[in-house]
C-alpha cells in the first residue's frame, strides 16, 4: 500500500508566515467569545448549575485519572447503580442520547440557537465482523436520519469500529497479508464504501476521525480512495488531519496536490489532536522519534497554518476547523471577514464538541458562520472510551476544563443564580 503520510515537511515555514499574516488583516469580525450570555443562552438555571458541579469535579485530575481506570471495567462488569451515574453526569454533558431517536432532542435544541449537528455513533475498537457490520449499519441509519434533516450535514466515522486495528497495523508495516486478512481488507472497503455512497445520495457529508499515527496511514489510504471515488463535483468524504503531528502540515499540501492532479475536491477537518502521551510513550518504548510536534506553540503554528492554506485555496477544499481554540477559531473568521467571503460557504466551516466550548460555537452561531456541534450517541457502554478520552485530555495541563469551569461560573454570577 502506497504511503501518503510521511514526507519531511518543505515548505513549512512558508506556511507558518501565511498563518501569521492572517493577524495582520483588517477585516474584523463582529464576534465576543467571552459573551457567555450568548454562549449559555440555550441552558436553563438548573441545566448551568449542573454543568458547573461537573466541570469543578472534572478539574481535579486525580479525580480524572482514577474514573479512566475504573470506568471501562467497572461498565463492562455491570457493577449496580454506575450505567446510571454516568449517565445522568458525563453522559448527559457530551452526548446526545443513547439512540438517533433520544438524540433528536439535542439536534432540535442546537437548531434553535443556529447550530448544526454532526453526529457521531460512538463505537471504536471492535473485534469482530458482526460488530463492524452493526457499526456500518448504525452508521448508515444516521446517515439516512441526516439526509431527511437540514440540522445534520454530517456524520462522523471511526475506522476501528469498522475493521481490527491489527489489519490496520499490518497494512501499514507493508507485511504481506495472509488470504484471511486480504478478505478482510476487502470487507473494510465494502463497509466503507457502503457508507460513503449513502452519504452521497443522502446529501450529507462523512467525516472519518484520525487515529493513532501507526494505524493512521492506512486510514489515510482507504479515505483518499473514497475521495476520489465521491468528490468530484462537492465534498462528500472529509480526512481528519490531527497537527499535532510534525508531518501533518506538508501532508495537508500533498493531500491538496494529489487532489488536483486527480481531479477531485479536498474534504479536510482539521484537529489538533486527541493521542498525544500515547504517541510519545509508545516512541520512547519502541525507539524511535515523537510524531508529534515538541511543545505546544509548534503545534499552534502548524494547525493555524493548516488553515490559512484551506482558507487560501477554499473553492477546492472543504474545512472544517475542529478547535476549542479561540485564537484558531478568530483567525478563521477574521479571514472570512477580510475576504468579505460568504459565511454561508460551504467549505467554511467550524465546530466544536457537544458539551464543550459553547462560548466559542454559540457565538460564531449568532454572527451567522456555519458551525456545528459534534455530537456522539450510543449504549452507554459504546461510548465510555470516547467519554473517558474527553475527560483525560481536557483535564490535562493544556486542557480545556479550566476555561470551561470559569466561563460557567462567570455565567451564573451574570445572571445571579
Amino acid at each position: 500500500m502506497k504511503n501518503l503520510g510521511k514526507p519531511v515537511p518543505k515548505d513549512l515555514d512558508k506556511h507558518k508566515e501565511l498563518a501569521k499574516a492572517i493577524t495582520g488583516l483588517s477585516g474584523s469580525p463582529d464576534l465576543d467569545f467571552q459573551n457567555t450570555e450568548i454562549a449559555f443562552s440555550h441552558l436553563s438555571d438548573a441545566e448551568l448549575k449542573r454543568s458547573c458541579r461537573l466541570f469543578g469535579l472534572m478539574n481535579r485530575h486525580w479525580l480524572v485519572g482514577l474514573g479512566a481506570k475504573i470506568g471501562v471495567p467497572a461498565i463492562k462488569l455491570k457493577l449496580p447503580f454506575v450505567e446510571s451515574v454516568v449517565k445522568n453526569t458525563i453522559f448527559h454533558q457530551f452526548c446526545g442520547g443513547t439512540t438517533l431517536l433520544e438524540t433528536q432532542e439535542t439536534i432540535d435544541k442546537l437548531k434553535e440557537k443556529n447550530v448544526l449537528t454532526i453526529l457521531d455513533y460512538g463505537a471504536e475498537g471492535k473485534e469482530s465482523e458482526e460488530e463492524y457490520n452493526i457499526t456500518m449499519n448504525e452508521t448508515i441509519r444516521a446517515i439516512q436520519f441526516a439526509g431527511k434533516s437540514d440540522a445534520v450535514p454530517v456524520v462522523s466515522s471511526k475506522m476501528t469500529g469498522l475493521v481490527s486495528n491489527a489489519l490496520l497495523e499490518k497494512l501499514q508495516s507493508g507485511e504481506k497479508l495472509t488470504s484471511a486478512e486480504r478478505r478482510d481488507y476487502r470487507s473494510l472497503l465494502k463497509r466503507i464504501d457502503a457508507i460513503c455512497y449513502n452519504a452521497s445520495i443522502n446529501n450529507t457529508a462523512i467525516f472519518f476521525d484520525a487515529e493513532e499515527s501507526w494505524i493512521q496511514d492506512s486510514i489515510d489510504h482507504v479515505v483518499t480512495i473514497m475521495m476520489r471515488r465521491y468528490n468530484k463535483k462537492k465534498v462528500v468524504v472529509y480526512n481528519t488531519l490531527q497537527m499535532y503531528r510534525t508531518d501533518r502540515l506538508q501532508y495537508l499540501i500533498d493531500s491538496f496536490e494529489l487532489a488536483e492532479k486527480r481531479g477531485y475536491l479536498l474534504g479536510a477537518k482539521l484537529v489538533r489532536g486527541a493521542y498525544m502521551e500515547k504517541e510519545r510513550e509508545r516512541a520512547a518504548e519502541m525507539g524511535y522519534p515523537s510524531p508529534i510536534h515538541p511543545n505546544k506553540t509548534a503545534t499552534d503554528e502548524a494547525y493555524d497554518a493548516g488553515i490559512q492554506f484551506c482558507l487560501s485555496n477554499y473553492e477546492k477544499i472543504a474545512l472544517c476547523n475542529a478547535s476549542h481554540n479561540e485564537k484558531s477559531n478568530w483567525l478563521m473568521a477574521q479571514f472570512i471577514a477580510e475576504k468579505k467571503l460568504p459565511k454561508s460557504h460551504p467549505h467554511l466551516n467550524f465546530s466544536q464538541l457537544y458539551g464543550m466550548s459553547d462560548n466559542i460555537t454559540f457565538n460564531l452561531a449568532y454572527a451567522g458562520y456555519n458551525v456545528a456541534k459534534y455530537v456522539p450517541y450510543g449504549p452507554i457502554a459504546e461510548v465510555v472510551p470516547y467519554l473517558i478520552r474527553r475527560a483525560e485530555e481536557n483535564s490535562s495541563v493544556t486542557g480545556d476544563m479550566s476555561r470551561e469551569f470559569k466561563l460557567v461560573q462567570k455565567e451564573i454570577k451574570r445572571r445571579g443564580i
